[in-house]
């Protein structure tokens, strides 16, 4: 008996014991008032490719910028030189994030833009619309204080942010976000240029190590290699507003381009241009309302600038016009001169050749790879002409940086404030 009751004395002493060290709680949540919230302008939209653009930028560059801020956090300091810390919990969209910073001045109000550590990879799988919620904890002084939860609705990867109006009725401009699609350091883009090579139209990738000329040469290799390829025009909607406020373009990623073969004017331009890069050219791609076209400089210190119209692949089909062939002289190997395509093929391709040219053709004396060639030439050079007059006139526009529906986007200058998206 007198064993149990000693026990029983024990036991109480420890729990005695064990509620004197439970610390109370220090700070009111209420004179912290701690507050996190999303971006107002962008009106809860969370875009992965505007996270995946800049992840390279520091804050000092682009996390202080009201417009581009993501997320803010605000407390009260409830202590001079308190330490605040925020943990924001681990999501589909990112990893665990904590956020530390010392706040000097008791009840002085502090605001901050914290750096979530995204989940890249899963950013840039995402392709549907979907929600996710954002936890974030404030604790001063390594107690905890409150809890805010944060609820975004995330865009799919290839939704590029145009511009956003903000509440006073001012249009922020996003459309260097573009260049972000440029991918000049897809894997792909090796064999690419391996498959250039082998076409033979040049024989050598040298840059602006040689003329002028040998440049524009290369862009009509590139040229030539997306009509074998068979990349042809594939009309998306120009803009989506998601919200009131933001307008938004679709747009395709190189390897998406490359794999479906369709591409609209701006997938058609990001996907030239990618190439472009990957061989040292500086390309630039012009941005109208409801369209883009495609520029590059012939030489390295941008004295010349040669365009073309991407859009301008889909003039022809190369695959089924070299199925066409196969097929007619796998079933008459005798075929000759312009029987060895259907008469619709060679009627819809010869209009693209020289008097000369067709002639030979007609006679046989022309191979079907240099019947290929000479029609896409006729095409790369109408398609270096065609937005001439266009540029012409709106070159006024380009250069106004009032008038963001209007942009000229030059990818190597840009490449210093944003970089290329990768899986």
């Amino acid at each position: 008996m007198q064993r149990k009751f000693g026990l029983l004395l024990i036991l109480v002493a420890l729990t005695t014991v064990s509620c004197h060290h439970v610390k109370p709680k220090v700070f009111d949540p209420s004179l912290v008032d701690f507050e996190a919230s999303y971006n107002p302008y962008l009106e809860n939209q969370f875009y992965p490719s505007l996270v995946m653009g800049v992840a390279g930028l520091s804050d000092k560059n682009f996390g202080n910028n009201d417009t581009n801020a993501l997320f803010t956090v605000s407390v009260t300091a409830p202590a001079s030189n308190s330490v605040l810390r925020i943990t924001i919990d681990s999501s589909n969209l990112n990893y665990v994030t904590i956020f530390q910073e010392v706040l000097p001045v008791k009840d002085m109000r502090y605001t901050f833009h914290p750096s979530v550590k995204w989940k890249y990879d899963k950013l840039y799988q995402i392709r549907q619309q979907g929600t996710a919620d954002l936890t974030f904890t404030c604790y001063i002084n390594d107690e905890e204080v409150d809890v805010k939860n944060v609820r975004i609705n995330y865009r799919s990867a290839n939704d590029c942010l145009l511009s956003v109006l903000d509440s006073e009725g001012k249009l922020h401009d996003f459309r260097w976000l573009f260049a972000a699609y440029v991918n000049e350091e897809h894997p792909f883009i090796d064999s690419i240029l391996t498959d250039i090579m082998s076409q033979g139209v040049v024989s050598k990738i040298t840059g602006y190590q040689k003329d002028a000329k040998s440049v524009v040469q290369q862009v009509e290799a590139i040229w030539y290699y997306a009509l074998e390829r068979g990349i042809s025009y594939s009309s998306i909607s120009c803009t989506s507003s998601p919200t009131e406020r933001a307008n938004v373009q679709h747009i395709r990623f190189f390897d998406q381009v490359y794999n479906t073969r369709q591409a609209n004017c701006v997938d058609a331009c990001v996907f030239f241009a990618s190439i472009m890069r990957k061989i040292g050219l500086k390309p630039v791609i012009f941005v109208e309302p409801c369209h883009a076209y495609l520029g590059y400089y012939t030489d390295n210190r941008r004295r010349k600038l040669q365009l073309m119209e991407t859009t301008m692949t889909s003039w022809v089909d190369f695959p089924a016009l070299t199925r066409n062939y196969n097929e007619t002289m796998q079933n008459n190997p005798q075929a000759k001169g312009a029987e060895r395509i259907s008469a619709a093929m060679n009627a819809k391709y010869t209009k693209y050749l020289s008097a000369a040219d067709k002639k030979r053709w007609e006679e046989g004396t022309l191979s079907f790879e240099s019947f290929k060639r000479a029609v896409a030439h006729t095409i790369f050079v109408k398609a270096t002409d065609y937005d001439k007059e266009n540029y012409k006139n709106n070159r006024k526009y380009f250069t106004n940086s009032s008038n963001p529906t209007y942009q000229q986007l030059d990818i190597e200058l840009l490449r210093k404030m944003v970089q290329p998206i990768n899986g």
